[in-house]
């Protein structure tokens, strides 16, 4: 099957489930800089559970005019079966947002402010910081390294072997940029 003609555009908004939309207001908008930029308050009857259903729907814009996006629900029994589930390594699962440095080393200095723990990892490729909001919800803010374009075409030449070898059975590392 062939790529789509025309990609999508961007990014519209990442949705998220959480316990208390004020918790989180204040993490993603008063901590971490993301403005809040709509509310929506709604209700529609949800199959899953037979019955009406009331929400409110939030969004934290990010400059490229897409967002990230929470639902609190008003009763707990919503919240209980949709809020996400995380493995016991939930590192893994993530919302990464790319950043200049400027913006990295802000954010860096909001969360040692508001004495919230994050963690840091060179990939290489990018230099990343992580944090995880009220809920849970692993947030990294990424810049990328300064030869990004030539790491890019590297990595986009190979993709498809590269995915190929590593299905095979051969997980020999291929990030070289890395320090390991």
């Amino acid at each position: 099957m062939s790529q789509l003609q025309e990609l999508p555009q961007r990014l519209h908004h990442y949705a998220f489930v959480v316990r208390d939309h004020e918790a989180n207001r204040k993490f993603f908008e008063d901590v971490l800089g993301l403005p809040l930029v709509a509310t929506w308050c709604e209700r529609l009857f949800n199959a899953e559970v037979q019955r009406e259903v009331a929400y409110c729907h939030t969004f934290f814009g990010l400059a490229d005019g897409s967002a990230l996006a929470f639902f609190q629900f008003a009763d707990e029994e919503m919240y209980e079966r949709s809020k996400a589930i995380y493995p016991r390594i939930a590192g893994f699962q993530h919302i990464a947002l790319k950043v200049d440095r400027k913006t990295f080393d802000e954010i860096a200095h909001r969360l040692d402010t508001a004495k919230i723990p994050r963690s840091q990892t060179d990939h290489g490729y990018c230099l990343s910081q992580y944090v995880k909001s009220p809920d849970g919800l692993r947030v990294e803010f990424t810049v990328d390294a300064e030869d990004v374009d030539r790491i890019n075409a590297v990595r986009r030449a190979d993709a498809h072997a590269e995915l190929e070898r590593w299905l095979g059975g051969d997980h020999t590392i291929n990030n070289l940029e890395r320090a390991h």
